[in-house]
Order: C-alpha cells, then sequence, then structure tokens
C-alpha cells in the first residue's frame, strides 16, 4: 500500500500536480478530523442531556416518595386515625 501511495506521488509530482493533490489530500484528512471531532461532541453532548434528565426522574421519584410518606393518610391504613393518634376533628353543625 505505501508502495502504492509512493508510485502515486511520483507521478503526480512528475506530472506537475503535485500540489493539488497535496491540497486534496488535506483537505480530505482535515475533513475525516472534523468528521469525528464533531461525532464526539455530539455524543459526550446527548450522554450528558440523558444522565442529567435521568438524575432529574430519580430525584423527582424520590421527593414524590417522601411526601408520601410524610402525608396524612386519609383510609385510615398504618399511621392514619386510629387509637395511637386519636380521631380527626369533627366538622361543628
Amino acid at each position: 500500500m505505501g508502495w502504492f501511495v509512493l508510485i502515486l506521488l511520483l507521478l503526480a509530482a512528475a506530472l506537475g500536480v503535485l500540489g493539488a493533490v497535496v491540497k486534496v489530500a488535506v483537505v480530505l484528512v482535515l475533513s475525516a478530523i472534523l468528521a469525528v471531532a464533531i461525532l464526539v461532541w455530539g455524543t459526550w453532548w446527548y450522554l450528558r442531556y440523558r444522565m442529567h434528565r435521568f438524575a432529574r426522574e430519580v430525584q423527582a421519584e424520590a421527593d414524590r416518595r417522601a411526601r408520601r410518606e410524610r402525608a396524612y393518610p386519609v383510609d385510615g391504613g398504618p399511621g392514619g386515625p386510629g387509637p395511637e393518634r386519636g380521631s380527626p376533628p369533627e366538622l361543628p353543625e
């Protein structure tokens, strides 16, 4: 493969188009590097976005669970009105 590239470069130099060949090669290499850099940056940004979203969802679920534990149960379930807590006050008629 290396010999083939060397022969092509020598042929381009002999025909006087080596400058154009080098310019095209530089454009191709820089385009490939830029494409890889954009893909890496986009992937990093997307993963960061998804992790922040996941953390927000986990925190929201923890907050909901904590609110449910602190809430006064209305069905008379565990922790609800009973002999140990007394009955809720009655409304006047």
